[in-house]
């Protein structure tokens, strides 16, 4: 039951972009003791506290259920913590954009702008992907996407004071099909650019994880030709259940994005107020399935990738995809189902 590895995931913008990794630091906890601690997803797709990292002694984790026994005595203040970490345990992956929608459901009060957002290193590692969405904007106003925007904050800065009177024009024709005030553009741009930048998030978590699932495949299909799985059918059908699911997971999962891509397009064709509100509640209502789909994939191939970096005799292999990739598999796909049946 080993935990995504990585020597920096201490650092804290590192653990902010992650999908698996939540420090309790913004969760409003009353033990002073606990804020130190982190939540995690581990490979099993279990929540666990890790209490401390350190390169020596390594990482101290626990179920959510044993904190009292480190804890001494109890009290009503760790009870209330307790009753916290046990509901958010409960979420599928600890990305920001889905801890928005689990903290929301859940009533606990955080600075969703300073606790829940991406930090500004992985923005950046992110500008590739949102010209996708950027472009179609700036053609709209300017006629051209000959305009340099590297992030959200450059769009805002752009059309906060246009000084052509071409783009005023096009800006008050884009307010009003909104049905916003000019003075409003800036608020529009800023939830329009949080918005694509979840998708653009997402999108290059699943384009690290799905040649890792493709490599892990036929990583996976090499044992089918070892003696000890040719004698074995059990060997085999597990081989078989753990290629079709993971084959369909991430089918569908890519077909997600591509379906997000058409309707980002359909919205530019057709920019409306309705458009946008029908474009940021498909978004925005597909982020606790995707965010735990894609947290599911990225810890069970990481911890590949960490114990396989070469190699691995039969019997090996067949141990490490019984007890690490075999079990959770079934939550992820139910997951993925869930979405695709109109679940979300």
């Amino acid at each position: 039951m080993a935990l995504l590895p990585g020597p920096d995931d201490r650092d804290e913008d590192t653990a902010r972009d992650s999908l698996h990794i939540l420090p309790m630091t913004i969760l409003p906890l009353e033990t002073p003791g606990l804020r130190r601690a982190r939540l995690i997803k581990n490979v099993r797709l279990q929540t666990v506290v890790e209490l401390f990292n350190d390169v020596h002694a390594g990482s101290g984790q626990v179920m959510p259920s044993q904190l009292p026994l480190h804890f001494g005595n109890r009290s009503p203040e760790l009870d209330r913590d307790l009753l916290m970490i046990g509901q958010i345990a409960q979420a599928a992956s600890f990305d920001v954009y889905s801890l928005r929608i689990e903290l929301r459901r859940l009533k606990i009060a955080v600075d969703e702008h300073a606790a829940l957002r991406l930090s500004q290193r992985r923005k950046d590692q992110l500008t590739r992907y949102m010209r996708v969405f950027t472009r179609p904007l700036i053609e709209s106003v300017y006629g051209s996407d000959d305009v340099q925007v590297q992030n959200v904050e450059d769009l805002i800065r752009l059309f906060a004071e246009p000084d052509l009177a071409e783009v005023r024009r096009r800006l008050t024709m884009m307010a009003d099909r909104l049905d916003i005030a000019m003075a409003d553009i800036p608020a529009f741009l800023e939830e329009y650019g949080d918005i694509f930048l979840s998708l653009a998030y997402f999108k290059q978590c699943l384009d690290e994880i799905v040649p890792d699932v493709q490599a892990f495949l036929a990583w996976m299909d090499a044992v089918r030709g070892f003696s000890e799985v040719r004698r074995d059918a059990r060997h085999a059908r597990m081989l078989d259940e753990v290629g079709r699911d993971l084959t369909e997971i991430a089918a569908s999962i890519t077909g997600r994005f591509e379906s997000f891509d058409n309707r980002s397009k359909d919205f530019w064709r057709n920019i409306n107020a309705q458009s946008f509100r029908s474009i940021r509640d498909l978004i925005t209502n597909h982020h606790v399935t995707i965010g735990g789909v894609l947290c599911g994939l990225a810890v069970k191939m990481a911890l590949w990738k960490a114990r396989f970096s070469s190699g691995g005799g039969p019997v090996r292999r067949l141990e490490f995809i019984r007890s690490e990739i075999l079990p959770g598999l079934s939550h992820i796909r139910s997951l993925e189902r869930s979405a695709r049946s109109g679940g979300r």
